[in-house]
């Protein structure tokens, strides 16, 4: 990691469920596939579908052609999705076990 670049804490992970709230996929919904938390992106699966033109490989010389590929969202543009209701606030504290967890703060449930 270079070192102007900041890693900040999202409450956003892999495997969450989210709506994208702004832009051209405004309303979409899906799974978080990834998180960069560099630069504060993620890939949804189905959402920003994006074509990419790909070379055919050595190996494969059938794999060439143009691909349908998701592109990556802003974090600010998406909202978790918790029992199908959006979730603008994530908090973190303790479980009853003692780890940290996330929770809602609106319905103070856990994630």
């Amino acid at each position: 990691m270079v070192k102007d670049e900041k890693r900040i804490k999202l409450k956003i992970k892999a495997g969450d469920t989210v709506k994208v709230i702004a832009g051209d996929q405004k309303g979409k919904q899906g799974t978080v596939v990834s998180v960069d938390a560099v630069k504060n992106r993620a890939i949804v699966e189905g959402v920003n579908m994006v074509k990419r033109h790909v070379k055919p490989t050595a190996q494969d010389p059938q794999s060439g052609g143009i691909i349908q590929k998701e592109a990556a969202l802003h974090i600010s543009n998406l909202v978790l999705l918790v029992d199908g209701n959006p979730t603008p606030k994530v908090g973190i504290k303790k479980n009853d076990k003692g780890k940290n967890q996330r929770y809602s703060k609106q319905t103070q449930k856990f994630i």
